[in-house]
């Protein structure tokens, strides 16, 4: 894991603002990436006083299906990244640079091709961006959502 900002290791009552901060999984060859995923991004939201809201539920939901995604359809899992400030960020690595696409018609009730669809209602803004060795797809959730969302009793 790398993180760049501020220290993090102290966690932000909730409300504050989180400034400039980013950290960084490593998932190549990682059995369970997905999980592994999961557990790294509810602490990080827990530290930047971002967990126990709906909002960081659908943070989760996120990771999931992008890192699902990932696995199923690009070659696997390279790398989590999660950045913090006006927005939360999630992006994860992968080694191809062909371009995520939805599935044209998903059968409701019957899992798959449901994924971008998720992402694009759960997220305020989605993309992608190419690099030397894939792309990243990209999700964010605006910091004001997380701090206001509705809690979840946890």
């Amino acid at each position: 894991m790398e993180t760049i900002g501020p220290e993090t290791g102290d966690r932000r009552p909730a409300g504050l603002s989180v400034t400039a901060q980013r950290r960084r999984l490593a998932l190549a060859g990682v059995r369970g990436p997905v999980a592994k995923g999961r557990d790294f991004t509810r602490q990080a939201l827990l530290d930047w006083g971002w967990s126990g809201t709906e909002t960081s539920e659908d943070a989760l939901l996120l990771v999931s299906e992008l890192l699902t995604n990932a696995a199923l359809h690009a070659g696997g899992c390279i790398e989590l990244a999660l950045s913090a400030g006006e927005v939360l960020r999630i992006e994860v690595f992968d080694g191809t640079t062909t371009p995520p696409r939805r599935h044209p018609s998903p059968q409701r009730g019957l899992p798959g091709g449901h994924g971008l669809y998720i992402v694009d209602r759960v997220s305020d803004r989605w993309g992608t961006h190419t690099h030397e060795d894939g792309k990243a797809v990209w999700a964010e959730i605006g910091a004001s959502r997380l701090t206001s969302g509705r809690s979840t009793g946890l």
